[in-house]
């Protein structure tokens, strides 16, 4: 497997990993929790971050956040921990206007509500 087939493999299996997580699956929590360590994934990390409140995981998916949509999931997931409703409401509403796809942003946004 070459280097570009290994990555889209790690990106296409975070990915299903990650709908699992939204979609409510229990085993899919211990495994993101599991990854975070090791990822290099802004997604995965912001997951994580959710999951187990640990604002370091936040602080790495800044770093490694590429895209404009990673940029505004990290400050999602920033809002959210910072207990910040009224800021998350505005920039939820912002980011999914723009990708109304984005699963897990959705997921965050319904965290909120809990």
């Amino acid at each position: 497997m070459t280097d570009h087939e290994a990555t889209h493999h790690r990106d296409v299996s975070e990915a299903l990993l990650l709908r699992r997580l939204v979609g409510g699956d229990p085993g899919a929590v211990d495994r993101v929790l599991a990854l975070a360590p090791g990822s290099e994934s802004a997604s995965l990390l912001v997951a994580a971050a959710l999951l187990s409140g640990d604002a370091t995981y936040v602080a790495r998916a800044t770093a490694r956040a590429g895209t404009v949509r990673e940029r505004q999931l990290v400050s999602l997931a920033d809002a959210h921990l910072r207990g910040d409703a009224e800021l998350l409401d505005v920039l939820v509403r912002d980011h999914l206007a723009d990708h109304p796809d984005h699963l897990l942003a959705a997921w965050i946004a319904a965290r909120t509500k809990e």
